[in-house]
């Protein structure tokens, strides 16, 4: 990859989306991860105007600290890039006590920490529109099209999405040209949605170098047949997602009335 290239085409890319548009500039969600690290550089490179975004939700003390830690060296860079921190610790607690209640709490855990992605997409779009701003979204290839590993309406929500097209590995390629801190580009990927240290390893069951040749292998049009042992399972847990989580991939479906009905 051209790294150096890549990275001039995504703030060019950016910066004439925001004119166009007629906005200030971009706000985003900092999660302590490598994608939203690499974005909000992308961003801040436009010159325009960056708000830094830290809405914890009973997180855990090593993302706080990688977040604002990266923030901080953000702002050492870019005069424009602000931030805001919004506790949303307690607001979510509130609407959990507002709910109905369940006799198996485990049977919410993955509802609630999609609520959790949600009220962090509000708060994005409450600021946005305060402050004449668009909502930078950060999800990369593999999540947005491979598996669909995000929240639909949560970190799926979003106005713009500068590293879209480009693989995990290649956001990795550019964090480390960025110069992003070391901190961030070792620690293992988490979607930061369940208040402990899990990892999207553990929840999906394969590393993103594995699904990344699993995607490649789909675009070829192999099947689950052509691989054995390991291989074969990363495959399989693969298309599993993809299958899934398609209708986060594709426009929401319409009811179409025909003519002779109207």
């Amino acid at each position: 990859m051209q790294t150096e290239k890549v990275v001039d085409h995504i703030v060019k890319w950016l910066k004439d989306y925001a004119i166009n548009a007629k906005v200030k500039g971009f706000v985003i969600g900092i999660s302590g991860g490598i994608d939203s690290a690499v974005t909000s550089t992308l961003c801040a490179k436009t010159g325009l105007e960056v708000l830094c975004l830290e809405m914890p939700i009973h997180q855990s003390e090593n993302q706080v600290s990688r977040a604002l830690n990266h923030i901080e060296w953000l702002q050492s860079k870019y005069p424009l890039v602000r931030m805001t921190k919004v506790n949303l610790t307690p607001v979510f607690d509130g609407l959990v006590e507002v709910l109905p209640k369940v006799e198996n709490e485990e049977s919410r855990f993955m509802s609630l920490a999609n609520t959790r992605a949600r009220l962090r997409m509000t708060s994005l779009y409450y600021f946005a529109a305060l402050e004449k701003l668009l909502v930078a979204g950060t999800g990369n290839k593999v999540e947005d099209f491979g598996v669909g590993f995000y929240t639909k309406y949560g970190d799926g929500g979003v106005d713009l999405s500068p590293i879209a097209d480009l693989l995990k590995s290649e956001v990795y390629e550019v964090a480390k040209y960025l110069g992003i801190n070391q901190e961030i580009i070792v620690a293992p990927p988490t979607d930061g949605l369940w208040g402990d240290d899990r990892t999207d390893e553990d929840q999906i069951g394969a590393s993103y170098p594995e699904l990344e040749w699993a995607m490649k292998m789909k675009d070829e049009g192999k099947t689950a047949d052509d691989f054995t042992d390991r291989e074969r399972e990363v495959f399989n847990i693969f298309m599993k997602f993809h299958k899934s989580n398609k209708h986060k991939m594709i426009p929401i479906p319409i009811c179409e009335i025909p003519n002779n009905f109207k």
